[in-house]
């Protein structure tokens, strides 16, 4: 990869884990319209369910999540006591005969609630809402977090997928990003839940983290392999200490440069295909025949708030403090503060702050930049046959794109623009071309630096 490119294009642009991204939700969604919103569903929908649980015993530095740091469990008992009031109230505005296909209980850190609370939590899910046969349900774990009776706890509830932050295993970039983990702990975790029952492991790998060099993320990586997870995902560390100030704790002169962070992924990305694994999107990798490779090739991978997915539901309900939920009108998120998300849910179990209805234009994008993300491709005739006269501009703009690219990122050929290998490592930058919100005018014909 020449470095004038890297240099070029290695600029801040949104994950695109949404589109609209969500410092474009505003206040002018609230309960009135998520209410509207949630009754609308019907049996043709299938649903996601996701569960946030705010809170850490300890505060990893590089963590850009919504969560707090605490070592006592009466915060955790309040704030479960509030989330059960949201459940319900939600579950009274959602049809029966709406399906959940999946849940996911994330952090913070999820295994930090005690076993009888993590029952009775996932025994409130299933009797307020309708639950399909084979229902997913995965759990974001900390190692540090775990014992005997929490795995028996994460088997009762019928967790059928972990995901388990590893980050690094160098002991000099674990004291730096605060973060402990010893791979034989790691290992036992793995082979807890297996002996469970769970059929699938993830576990999250970061680059460009504090005195992270290729020799130390190459010795990560043959770690994580030898632990055999289904999936991994390669993350490279987003450091915004303006918006989250425990990131000042990490020295940014130890940090590695775009040049240093590009050869970090790539390295880290081949290694996992050497070892069989299949590349997914821009930073997830699956073993062959993992649904989530499946997807891939079967040109139905998604992104949501969790990154890339394989969950085809049609809906997604956030639950808890700063939860983010997509229904087919649009976005919603709920109130971040934990004591304030805690008083709407027991003065009213609606605990919207803010969201975003979506339009036609909204709509159009939002399949472009998904598609550009998933496929690294788009298949211009598709999106015409899909939203007819509404998607014209997004198309111009994909044929000016092409015409005017001359670092070789992308082309167009027989109705498909699609990205080149040279192209693929910019992705995001290249989506945020058809983002609207990002630029005054309507359309943008060059990447976002």
């Amino acid at each position: 990869m020449a470095e004038h490119l890297l240099k070029k294009y290695s600029a801040a642009v949104p994950r695109y884990t949404s589109y609209p991204t969500a410092p474009h939700f505003h206040l002018g969604i609230g309960a009135g319209e998520y209410s509207s919103w949630l009754q609308a569903l019907d049996s043709q929908h299938r649903l996601s369910l996701y569960i946030h649980i705010p809170y850490c015993d300890r505060l990893c530095w590089f963590c850009a999540c919504h969560t707090k740091h605490t070592l006592r469990y009466e915060p955790i008992a309040a704030y479960l006591k509030a989330l059960h009031c949201e459940i319900q109230a939600v579950g009274r505005l959602v049809s029966k005969d709406v399906r959940v296909t999946a849940v996911h209980f994330g952090g913070g850190s999820p295994t930090m609630v005690r076993p009888q609370d993590l029952i009775a939590l996932m025994d409130a899910l299933r009797s307020t809402f309708s639950f399909s046969d084979g229902a997913e349900i995965s759990v974001e774990m900390d190692p540090n977090d775990l014992d005997q009776g929490r795995y028996d706890a994460l088997a009762a509830i019928g967790m059928t997928r972990a995901s388990l932050g590893v980050q690094d295993f160098d002991r000099k970039v674990q004291k730096t990003i605060n973060r402990i983990q010893t791979l034989e702990q790691t290992r036992s975790v793995v082979d807890a839940v297996r002996t469970r029952g769970v059929h699938s492991v993830n576990c999250d790998v970061l680059y460009g983290l504090p005195y992270q060099t290729l020799e130390t993320l190459r010795d990560t990586v043959d770690k994580i392999i030898s632990l055999d997870p289904d999936r991994v995902a390669l993350f490279g560390y987003a450091h915004v200490p303006w918006m989250k100030k425990h990131q000042t704790m990490i020295p940014q002169e130890a940090l590695p440069d775009a040049i240093a962070r590009y050869r970090q992924m790539k390295t880290a990305g081949e290694m996992l295909v050497q070892a069989g694994y299949e590349a997914v999107g821009i930073d997830h990798f699956a073993k062959p025949g993992d649904t989530l490779a499946k997807a891939m090739e079967e040109g139905e991978l998604r992104r949501n708030f969790q990154g890339y997915t394989d969950d085809s539901a049609d809906a997604l309900i956030g639950l808890g403090a700063s939860s983010i939920g997509k229904l087919p009108q649009g976005y919603v998120q709920n109130m971040v503060a934990t004591g304030e998300y805690e008083r709407m849910a027991e003065a009213d179990g609606l605990c919207i702050a803010r969201g975003i209805a979506l339009s036609v234009e909204d709509r159009v994008r939002a399949f472009v930049i998904e598609r550009i993300m998933c496929d690294f491709s788009l298949d211009l005739s598709a999106l015409a046959a899909l939203f007819g006269p509404a998607s014209l501009h997004a198309v111009e703009e994909a044929q000016q794109f092409a015409e005017g690219d001359r670092d070789g990122l992308v082309h167009l050929e027989a109705g498909r623009f699609a990205l080149t290998e040279t192209g693929k490592p910019f992705a995001r930058s290249i989506a945020a071309t058809f983002d609207t919100y990002l630029s005054n005018g309507r359309g943008r014909h060059s990447l976002a630096v």
